[in-house]
């Protein structure tokens, strides 16, 4: 077999900031680390022609459903999970040392990589010329490394000695020239910093690295210092993933007509408006959430509905129906008890259900704040920040109300009263924590802008 012919091919879940991968040598794959919704990776499978007769995962993962189950059944590929993660399911336990072979010139070396979790595994890809990289998971990531606080607060100093000592193993085994193909990295919350570059070597990663360039206190200190918090939904995903997740049905919803929607807000359900936050603050029907899909709405709205609540999605089209609910069933949101695509004038039942939204930018704002303290009119003006607390520590608009998005709805009457100007770092959020207050009768407007326009804007800052 020619080494050369051993391909990498990346399978991006961009909503969640993960990667799964799958390795070929032509002929047969092996999959790390898949995604829920598996037809993508079958899709990739035959486009190349290969089959896929291998699955491994290196961790149970805390921030989606993992595929990897469902895809040995359909395949019938041998699935590899850690042997000391104790799971109900058939499998092949894998231990540190062990060997996965693939094919006769394509094979897995297991490495034992504890830090994001205790039995976290990592897997040195091996051709007949060498380590080809390594597929590190939660553990060695692109200039940072996965958090280790998911499990409990209690097990993050230790996890976090375990991470460090991890990394400097598998620098320890492994050439500078190997790749490095980790799971996390790309926007999720598992991950103690983002990454800063797209690719990376483990020579790339010494010189970088805080996990390689630090010594152990050092480093623990560090990593904890920059932990924030992360999703409420990830209670759920490791109890799925341990106890073996259910099929993926993608079948469409239930149509909701008009009276049916407006039956549905009256009950207080969330309705949630996938189209962008431009359109939303153009019109909308009361009540519902704006949570574009052009943004990480499976993370905010995992992170903020009650699990199992009733859920109903609004869209443009069918296929943003569709695209939405893919990515909903990622985190275990199985279950949309219904649907409607089409404009609000479409969607309401009477015209009085049309609302819309004012919006501004950080000009604006700052134009509001420069007014007169001692004028009654200034004293109206609320600024809410819904930005996670290290953004708010790092620095905030001085006199701002500070409530973390995912908090806000239940702590909507802390919010002073007066016209709200809501913000976050770009708008997103600021639409959804907007779209919450509209619902809630308070008089607010949208700053859709970015944060770091608020300060040359004129806007008064403050830091922690």
């Amino acid at each position: 077999m020619n080494p050369d012919a051993i391909r990498v091919e990346v399978i991006e879940t961009s909503s969640l900031g993960d990667r799964s991968y799958l390795a070929t040598d032509g002929d047969v794959a092996v999959v790390v680390d898949p995604q829920r919704d598996v037809d993508r990776v079958l899709a990739l499978a035959g486009r190349l022609g290969v089959e896929i007769t291998h699955v491994v995962e290196t961790h149970v993962h805390n921030d989606y459903v993992s595929g990897g189950l469902e895809l040995s059944r359909l395949t019938g590929a041998d699935y590899g999970v850690a042997a000391a993660d104790d799971v109900p399911f058939r499998h092949t336990p894998l231990s540190d040392g062990d060997t996965v072979e693939v094919s006769g010139g394509m094979r897995l070396r297991v490495v034992a990589t504890p830090g994001h979790t205790f039995h976290h595994l990592s897997y040195v890809l091996e051709s007949p010329r060498g380590a080809q990289g390594v597929f590190t998971g939660g553990s060695l990531l692109f200039g940072t490394t996965g958090r280790t606080d998911l499990l409990g607060k209690e097990h993050a100093q230790t996890l976090a000695r375990h991470q460090h000592a991890s990394a400097r193993r598998l620098a320890d085994v492994l050439p500078d020239g190997a790749a490095i193909w980790p799971t996390h990295g790309f926007g999720s919350f598992c991950t103690a910093a983002p990454a800063e570059t797209d690719d990376s070597t483990l020579g790339q990663e010494k010189r970088s690295n805080p996990a390689l360039r630090l010594a152990a206190e050092e480093f623990v200190t560090e990593a904890l210092a920059g932990l924030d918090a992360y999703p409420a939904y990830y209670a759920h995903m490791g109890v799925a993933n341990l106890t073996g997740p259910e099929p993926v049905d993608l079948r469409s919803p239930d149509r909701a007509a008009p009276d049916e929607l407006r039956r549905r807000l009256e009950k207080g359900e969330w309705v949630v408006d996938l189209r962008h936050r431009t359109a939303y603050v153009q019109a909308h029907l009361a009540g519902t959430v704006s949570l574009g899909l052009d943004g990480p709405m499976t993370t905010w709205l995992g992170w903020m509905i009650d699990w199992g609540a009733p859920l109903t999605l609004l869209g443009d089209s069918p296929d943003q129906i569709a695209r939405a609910q893919r990515e909903l069933v990622r985190i275990g949101i199985d279950r949309i008890e219904a649907a409607a695509s089409g404009s609000p004038e479409d969607l309401a039942a009477d015209p009085g259900q049309i609302r819309h939204l004012a919006s501004a930018d950080f000009t604006d704002l700052a134009a509001v704040l420069s007014e007169g303290t001692e004028e009654p009119s200034r004293q109206s003006e609320v600024v809410l920040d819904v930005r996670l607390n290290n953004e708010w520590n790092a620095s905030h608009i001085a006199g701002a109300v500070h409530i973390p998005l995912p908090e806000v709805a239940r702590r909507i009457d802390e919010i002073p009263p007066g016209r709200v100007w809501v913000h976050c770092g770009s708008g997103y959020r600021a639409a959804a924590a907007a779209s919450l207050l509209d619902g809630a009768g308070r008089d607010v407007v949208l700053i859709d802008d970015f944060f770091a326009n608020a300060a040359p804007s004129g806007a008064p800052m403050a830091q922690a």
